[in-house]
């Protein structure tokens, strides 16, 4: 699919998503997890699996939902740090988000990568900072 495609797509249905959770086997007492991911209905499994082609990286995973009014779906995920970094920043940042909320989030996903790069997750002041940034996140 287009990269234009993407955007689009990822504008309206995608989410840069950080989670900073509890975790005894770090250092500093947490685990800091950046994903990109995409999700549609399940009818539209294969619409993503193109998108996991084109970006050559990431995989496609069935979530069940059993809440009422919801359907089950199909999730395009990436969470590996490095193809997060060599592949899916430089992408959104060749071919830009038009939603400005979408835009936000990106912008801040970006700057959260760079104090990972910078160790700034190992230390109590630097995760501070970084849970502030997460909050400032749609």
């Amino acid at each position: 699919v287009s990269a234009d495609y993407v955007v689009g797509l990822t504008d309206g249905e995608g989410c840069f998503y950080v989670n900073i959770s509890k975790s005894s086997a770090y250092t500093s007492g947490y685990l800091v997890q950046l994903h990109f991911h995409l999700k549609l209905q399940a009818r539209d499994e294969t619409l993503l699996w193109k998108i996991r082609d084109t970006l050559n990286c990431g995989n496609v995973y069935f979530q069940r939902d059993t809440r009422p009014n919801h359907q089950n779906c199909y999730r395009y995920e990436v969470t590996n740090r490095n193809d997060l970094e060599k592949i899916i920043i430089p992408f959104f940042r060749k071919n830009e988000l038009q939603l400005p909320s979408k835009k936000k989030d990106f912008e801040i996903f970006c700057k959260l990568m760079a104090r990972i790069k910078n160790g700034d997750h190992l230390t109590r002041s630097g995760l501070s900072e970084m849970f502030q940034m997460k909050n400032q996140m749609h």
